[in-house]
């Protein structure tokens, strides 16, 4: 990447800009415009998040923001009511007072002088939902949205469901918001930040129970979801997704419903001027013309854009860390394209000399039977719900669980098989448990047998009708279902062949259902995008600001591992992420964070898992020394699910806050 240090604009900066809200609560900024900007008004552009400013995101912040700022743009960059150092407390994601906070920091930021009156909101992750959400609140001075690795539906495409599954990240992220939001302000901006710290931990809640609480698509989660009335987004939206984050159908939703602009890279839930796999692009500057054409009306084409431009995937051998996937960017001007067209391949038993084994074809679809009871510890190759980076988060290759799973294969390839867009799967299948879920892999088999997972998909059965009104199977009783996999864009050599994994198990991606159940499917078909060739695209290289000036006081380290109790049976997940300490030489503020997840089963019993997650957080300046731990456990019985949690936070040696936590949620369709 290319590091930029000279702009057109000389900059001044704000390390703590304040916003006060109606409610008389502060909000802190953090500010980057140009100098003249007093007299030359210009848009300015926001990024609205929990992750702390002072530290948390400030590496990442310090090659974006600087870069827009020097182009134009007064880039402000606010800490959400209750984190970082902001006033107040936070209850929930994405709740009514979280976005009316940004509608009432848009309307501020339009009438500061220095402000033209236009204003744009971006964001990724929880950045990119809010900019959606608050564009759907349609405050007046919000001109444009550059929205990344985001969802337009909360509950079927977020970190807590999956086709109606209840997501292990679920449990995760709760174990997530619970340490990240135990940490205090910085002292140097906030002498209240005692006081204000132990209002925090005494009020933070333990989220993961409730969102679990939540099992059909209800109030709750159409809350947010901007999907309830595209309608509402009446502004000009630039999408981003990664192909090996689990967003990446945003992109498709929101280009099909509300015109939006598509681009979807190989990489991972980053930015993607930084992310990995590359390539990667320059996301800065292609923001930069997105501002221009809609914050300063600049007559550059950029609503005459590809509609959608995505990088297509080769052929590659498995890499769950990889640095590099070989593909070429495709350009479609319309979305769906017309150059992708339907290709149904059905569900068949074995045929000719190997008749035990099942086909994925173009032949009669006559009867069979084939039964789907996975072991409980298949999935373990799946890789993270949203990678961050380069250790083994990726899916790695997936004959460890093909192994365990129902796989239908289609021939061996004599061309290419291009895909862009969507697979659907039809099955006629019957469970033998009221609950239960099917989980499909697409995967691409090399002539040496490695398989790479394209793309997933899975269906929770009690939610075949309906995800606002699930239903309970009935055992025994044959069911028509149909669902989505997820969006790709990926070739196929010739001498690989196409497979379909079947399996109703999937850990610990998605937590088992309460019974080790199996699934008799006796008809099934797959409709394949298949994708004749379009325009391409040569993006920008990418550039950034210079990086953050720091120290590492510590190296930190990362394991990632799979444990096998050979006495008792139980594979384990083992994962610990040690980011080490560091100093700002900036501002003097050292941070360090370690998580460890272990995430156990046995395979012949769903009841035996098991999640434990243990975070600290680490803060100091000088003889000011701050620590939180957060430890968080889930389990299940056959009627509910059990979350544990606890908090603890230290000021020098001393505890000065603990709290337990214990709660429980009926299983009623999980």
């Amino acid at each position: 990447m290319k590091t930029v240090k000279k702009f057109p604009q000389n900059l001044v900066e704000f390390e703590d800009m304040g916003i006060v809200m109606p409610d008389g609560m502060r909000l802190s900024a953090r500010v980057w415009m140009p100098e003249d900007a007093e007299r030359k008004p210009v848009p300015a552009v926001l990024e609205y998040i929990p992750y702390r400013k002072r530290d948390g995101t400030l590496p990442r912040d310090e090659m974006m923001h600087p870069y827009v700022a020097g182009h134009g743009y007064a880039c402000v960059r606010v800490d959400m009511r209750g984190n970082g150092d902001s006033e107040g407390l936070m209850a929930d994601e994405y709740t009514a007072q979280e976005l009316q906070d940004a509608c009432d920091v848009i309307a501020w930021l339009a009438a500061q002088p220095w402000c033209s009156g236009s204003v744009g909101m971006m964001g990724k992750s929880w950045g990119g939902f809010n900019c959606l959400q608050t564009a759907f609140l349609q405050p007046p001075a919000l001109k444009a949205v550059i929205s990344v690795c985001s969802t337009t539906d909360r509950f079927a495409d977020d970190i807590h469901f999956k086709g109606g599954c209840l997501l292990g990240e679920n449990f995760g992220w709760g174990a997530v918001m619970l340490s990240f939001s135990s940490r205090p302000a910085d002292p140097a901006l906030r002498p209240d930040w005692r006081e204000d710290w132990l209002a925090r931990l005494a009020a933070e809640p333990w989220l993961a129970p409730r969102w679990a609480a939540h099992q059909a698509r209800d109030e709750y989660w159409k809350h947010g979801s901007v999907c309830e009335d595209f309608d509402r987004l009446q502004v000009p939206v630039l999408s981003i997704g990664g192909w090996a984050d689990n967003y990446m159908n945003t992109v498709d939703a929101l280009v099909r419903n509300v015109g939006a602009k598509g681009i979807v890279g190989p990489w991972v839930h980053q930015y993607p001027h930084t992310a990995v796999p590359g390539p990667a692009i320059g996301f800065l500057q292609e923001a930069i013309r997105w501002w221009d054409r809609w914050l300063k009306g600049a007559e550059n084409g950029a609503e005459a854009d590809p509609a959608m431009r995505a990088y297509m995937l080769h052929s590659a051998p498995p890499d769950a860390s990889a640095r590099h996937r070989a593909g070429h960017w495709v350009a479609e001007q319309q979305w769906p394209s017309p150059a992708v067209t339907g290709q149904v391949l059905n569900l068949l038993p074995g045929r000719g000399g190997n008749a035990s084994r099942a086909y994925l074809g173009q032949g009669e679809t006559a009867g069979f039977v084939k039964i789907v009871s996975s072991p409980q510890h298949l999935g373990l190759s799946a890789g993270e719900f949203f990678p961050m980076g380069l250790n083994a988060e990726m899916p790695g290759d997936q004959r460890a669980d093909d192994a365990l799973s129902l796989c239908f294969d289609a021939d061996v390839l004599d061309a290419p098989l291009a895909l862009l867009g969507a697979a659907r799967l039809r099955l006629r299948l019957a469970s033998d448990q009221p609950l239960g879920f099917v989980v499909a892999r697409l995967c691409d088999v090399g002539p040496d047998g490695a398989s790479v997972r394209i793309a997933h998909g899975m269906l929770n059965l009690c939610h075949r009708r309906s995800r606002e009104n699930p239903e309970p199977m009935v055992p025994g009783q044959a069911q028509e279902v149909e669902f989505d996999l997820d969006q790709m864009a990926y070739r196929l050599a010739p001498g690989h062949r196409l497979r379909l994994a079947l399996s109703n198990s999937y850990w610990p991606f998605v937590w088992p259902s309460p019974a080790q159940g199996s699934l008799a499917i006796t008809q099934g078909s797959l409709t394949l995008p298949v994708h004749q060739g379009g325009g391409a695209w040569v993006p920008p290289e990418p550039e950034a600001a210079p990086g953050w000036q720091h120290r590492v006081l510590r190296k930190g380290q990362s394991r990632r591992v799979v444990e096998t109790d050979m006495i008792t049976g139980t594979q384990a997940l083992c994962v610990l992420e040690d980011g080490g300490d560091v100093e700002n030489l900036t501002h003097g503020l050292c941070s360090g964070e370690t998580l460890s997840e272990r995430w156990e089963i046995q395979h012949d019993d769903p009841l035996s898992a098991r999640a434990t997650h243990i975070w600290e957080q680490r803060l100091s300046r000088g003889d000011w020394r701050v620590r939180t731990e957060a430890t968080a456990v889930m389990t299940s019985d056959a009627s509910h699910l059990h979350m544990k949690a606890s908090l603890t936070a230290w000021e020098g040696d001393e505890v000065i806050f603990h709290r337990d936590f214990n709660e429980k949620v009926l299983r009623r369709f999980v």
